[in-house]
């Protein structure tokens, strides 16, 4: 199965189990990889055959910036009900939350969660 990439999307919003992060904020980065056949893209040169992975940002952008979770788990699991949902060509999504700047005293990287979904239907 072919595979389009976002990697590393940037964005600041008031996920976590602390009632601080739901105020001060703080900033996630969001990995996707989208299952998909591109094979009638490729030979078409036509963008309807793929996913317009420009719309497919501005939707993660929106459930990130737009919405409040206390899990990174609920985060990532909106973004593939919803991309699953909207672009009906997605057979399967690959969806990594990263909060490189979680309440943790230590240092690290990031604490993250990746969850894969396969569509339902088919």
């Amino acid at each position: 199965m072919d595979k389009i990439m976002l990697k590393s999307l940037n964005f600041y919003a008031y996920h976590g189990a602390l009632k601080e992060e739901n105020v001060i904020g703080q900033k996630f980065i969001i990995d996707l990889e989208l299952f998909c056949d591109l094979k009638k893209a490729g030979e078409t040169d036509d963008l309807s055959q793929s996913v317009n992975y420009a719309k497919v940002y501005e939707m993660v952008k929106g459930i990130c910036e737009n919405n409040t979770f206390k899990l990174i788990e609920a985060l990532a699991e909106n973004i593939a009900v919803k991309v699953l949902d909207e672009f009906k060509n997605v057979k399967e999504i690959v969806v990594r939350v990263k909060k490189p700047q979680a309440p943790v005293n230590g240092i690290f990287d990031y604490f993250g969660v990746e969850i894969r979904r396969v569509r339902s239907d088919g």
